[in-house]
């Protein structure tokens, strides 16, 4: 197979897309290239053999014009700067896409989670709180949860950085909390909601009717399975799941809550009553109105895209599909809902958390679902807009709406000191 691509190779091949498309100036298109701020931390910790071993972690800062940095932190044995610089970026064009006042940041320990005890995450992940706290803050950088990490993690960075400064709980230093420490309801079914009220959108756009619309899921985890059961209460039979183990298919359709209860139980979609077995990859090329991809990336590749059925492909994961794949469904038709809207009710939800903690006060599930739909629709129908006024796909429409924005905003405060 050939070298990947470099991901902070990829977002800068992006932004240059953007950049010819929409005749940015040079220097803007230097200033965007690079992220303002990259740290490096070493975290020594303490094992539970006695040991200390050193960690490295990064935090990467891209671009404040719009509001702070925002954006996960992960803990991977892969991570690498450029991943993280990449993300950043990627964050960047996020928030501007779903208009919330942030820029984006992203962070990284290289480590392997699974293979740590509770006390080894807990002193590794407070060292790196320690070690990032000068650099974020409520109103610098607000990080988040991301592969590996949650709402445990959140708490002990919230926890060590409100006893560095000042020795009071400050909630609004973090998102994706646990509940009883100023987190948000809704945060939990945020992703797969965003991205359901996208689907509503563009069938609308496609005259297509949700009632006798079918859907296939690729990925029944978290955002898929709220993403389908979503979907599906919108009038839409699913006909096929598929996690990491197989798929199932029926054509006379699966209830998504039978499905989940199964899934509960025997802890895969695999083997699920009256349906077939489907492999992943049978999945993507079902006959289907509606395709979620909440897997993996580069699902969807110049060599099946031909294959796709759906008239809607909405991105539940991040990068399902590759970019000569997204120019062949363009060719088709398909209207691809790219990963920066679809699962920006996450990113949303967080935002909202973060006004709730500065006010110290908390909305209620159905005030944060109302406002995630205003937001997510209206993210929908600018980048509609835009994929007609300039014929391209969602995806460059999405990035063109965004990198317009963040020029727009460092364009008004100008470049002192």
């Amino acid at each position: 197979m050939s070298q990947a691509l470099n991901p902070f190779e990829m977002a800068l091949k992006q932004l240059d897309e953007v950049a010819k498309l929409i005749k940015l100036d040079k220097g803007m298109h230097q200033v965007l290239a690079n992220p303002k701020r990259v740290l490096i931390v070493s975290i020594p910790t303490k094992m539970d053999n006695g040991e200390i071993k050193v960690f490295t972690g990064f935090r990467s800062q891209h671009n404040d014009a719009r509001g702070p940095y925002k954006g996960g932190i992960r803990y991977h044995p892969q991570v690498t700067i450029d991943e993280v610089k990449a993300l950043s970026m990627w964050m960047t064009w996020k928030c501007a896409v779903a208009d919330i006042p942030y820029g984006g940041g992203k962070g990284g320990i290289i480590c392997n989670p699974k293979e740590m005890s509770n006390g080894e995450l807990e002193r590794m992940t407070r060292r790196y709180a320690y070690g990032i706290a000068d650099i974020i803050g409520p109103r610098t950088d607000i990080p988040a949860p991301d592969v590996y990490t949650g709402g445990k993690e959140m708490a002990w960075i919230m926890d060590t950085y409100s006893a560095l400064k000042g020795n009071y709980g400050q909630p609004e230093i973090i998102t994706g909390k646990p509940l009883p420490i100023g987190g948000s309801l809704g945060r939990n079914e945020a992703t797969g909601r965003g991205l359901s009220f996208t689907v509503r959108e563009a069938a609308k756009k496609l005259k297509i009717n949700m009632k006798s619309a079918t859907l296939a899921v690729q990925g029944f985890g978290n955002a898929g399975q709220f993403a389908s059961q979503l979907v599906e209460e919108q009038g839409a039979k699913a006909i096929a799941a598929s996690d990491s183990k197989g798929g199932v298919y029926n054509k006379a359709g699966i209830s998504i809550a039978a499905l989940r209860k199964h899934k509960e139980k025997t802890g895969s979609v695999v083997g699920f009553p009256s349906a077939k077995s489907i492999s992943n990859e049978e999945l993507l090329e079902l006959d289907c109105t509606i395709l979620i991809p909440a897997a993996l990336e580069n699902q969807i590749t110049g060599r099946n895209a031909k294959n796709v059925k759906a008239k809607i492909v909405a991105e539940a994961a991040n990068g399902p599909t590759t970019p000569d794949a997204d120019e062949v469904l363009y060719k088709n038709k398909t209207l691809v809902i790219p990963d920066i809207l679809a699962n920006g009710g996450g990113v949303t939800v967080s935002y909202f958390e973060w006004l709730q903690n500065l006010r110290r006060e908390y909305w209620t599930e159905d005030e944060v679902n109302q406002k995630l739909d205003k937001n997510i629709t209206k993210a929908f129908l600018d980048i509609y807009k835009t994929h007609e006024d300039y014929h391209v796909n969602m995806r460059k429409a999405s990035m063109v709406l965004a990198v317009n924005r963040v020029v727009e905003a460092t364009n008004i405060r100008g470049l002192w000191p």
